[in-house]
């Protein structure tokens, strides 16, 4: 792979005809199913979603990315689609937790042993694979996240319901490799919100999820949507700890939150997905901007273990604007790699 490879975090934003996009930014990310937000009828809605997904891969593609996400077009929200696909969990008739914002929630409700009924997202890596002749990524929630996500009233403690989580993850991260994938990335918002419990016990269950697995790994963390959480600390609270994480790649944010990237010296070997593109404003970035963010990061890590992405959230964007960010960040790293490619 070349010097500074771009790639999606993981969403883009769908098309006002497939959802309902008002509604969907003004809510938090469903935790439970939220059928109510498909603009287009059952009968139709497996069609609309495959052409949707080819839209998000030919933009991906004339942007100039190199590592293609499907846009997690299907998705109500980024972990839901999982989260909800496993036995032992009702989410028919839910229970309340609290967002990582303290407001109260709807959530699954896990009543009996957590165990994957069958694969649950291979079908849409192959899709996804027929679509493009570039390397792959495929993202999934995360299990300390989905062990916050939900109400357990069936394990005995929060971390024994993470670690089954993790363990129905393994098996469905080994078949998405299997199916074609070539990076995996495990979404674990949760970790910055809770930094206490994830402590306790997240690397344990996220080192769980991939044991054995042949494959890139990686770990997203972040600060929460800029559509829905405006403040950003200028440091992560769960950052370091990564280090011991069995996972290949760990992608953050530094855009909006002018992040201190000295923290990536307490990384090392892994690589950084760099959030380089602002999500809290409409506003295209210039390529020079772009560059600036990335420069910043470089006295701290090796460029070769750079990889540009967007903050995370880019689906509540208006489809030109996300394309032109993109645009924008793919120039940057083309450029850059003129700079800094050896020889």
């Amino acid at each position: 792979m070349t010097l500074f490879p771009c790639t999606l975090v993981g969403s883009y934003p769908q098309p006002d005809w497939l959802i309902d996009r008002k509604a969907l930014a003004g809510r938090f990310p469903p935790r439970t199913r939220a059928r109510e937000l498909w603009r287009v009828a059952e009968p139709y809605l497996e069609d609309a979603l495959k052409d949707a997904t080819r839209l998000a891969v030919r933009d991906q593609e004339t942007a100039g990315i190199d590592i293609v996400t499907d846009g997690e077009i299907r998705r109500e929200s980024y972990s839901n689609f999982f989260a909800t696909a496993l036995e032992g969990v009702d989410f028919e008739n839910p229970g309340e937790a609290l967002d990582r914002s303290g407001e109260p929630v709807k959530v699954p409700r896990v009543v009996g042993p957590l165990k994957r009924r069958a694969p649950v997202c291979v079908e849409d890596v192959r899709f996804l694979r027929s679509l493009t002749d570039r390397p792959i990524k495929y993202t999934v929630p995360g299990p300390f996240t989905m062990s916050q996500q939900a109400k357990n009233e069936y394990y005995s403690s929060d971390s024994e319901c993470a670690l089954a989580y993790a363990a129905a993850l393994n098996e469905e991260i080994k078949d998405l490799f299997a199916a074609g994938a070539d990076v995996v990335q495990l979404d674990e918002p949760y970790m910055q919100a809770r930094a206490a419990k994830a402590e306790q016990y997240g690397i344990e269950a996220l080192n769980r999820a991939v044991a054995g697995v042949k494959g890139k790994t990686a770990v997203h963390i972040c600060f929460g949507y800029a559509a829905l959480i405006h403040a950003r600390p200028s440091a992560y609270s769960f950052l370091p700890q990564l280090a011991r994480a069995n996972v290949n790649q760990i992608s953050i944010e530094t855009a909006q939150s002018n992040l201190d990237c000295s923290i990536l010296r307490e990384l090392p070997g892994k690589e950084i997905m760099l959030g380089v593109i602002d999500l809290s404003s409409p506003k295209v970035e210039t390529v020079e901007v772009v560059k600036e963010r990335v420069r910043r990061a470089l006295p701290h890590i090796e460029a070769a273990r750079v990889v540009l992405a967007p903050d995370c959230g880019m689906k509540y964007l208006p489809r030109d604007v996300a394309h032109g960010k993109l645009r924008a960040m793919c120039q940057a790293a083309k450029e850059l790699r003129k700079e800094f490619q050896p020889g």
